[in-house]
């Protein structure tokens, strides 16, 4: 589960999710490790906004992925 994952408690992460709290800069930050662990890389604004992509050779079949539940 992705609470695990994240080192945070389940009902943190689905209280931020609903807009019942604002996360923490240590939750963010905790929450982006566990997406880079994951693997997904986080773009930076290159003018066409930032974003977010997997790393080559995550996902199907191809090496680590997330397994769980958001």
């Amino acid at each position: 589960m992705f609470a695990n994952q994240s080192d945070l408690d389940e009902s943190t992460l689905r209280d931020s999710e609903k807009g019942r709290r604002v996360p923490t800069t240590g939750n963010l930050a905790a929450i982006r490790r566990a997406l880079e662990e994951a693997g997904v890389e986080f773009i930076p604004e290159n003018g066409g906004g930032p974003g977010v992509r997997l790393r080559k050779g995550i996902g199907l079949g191809g090496g680590p992925s997330f397994t769980g539940r958001w």
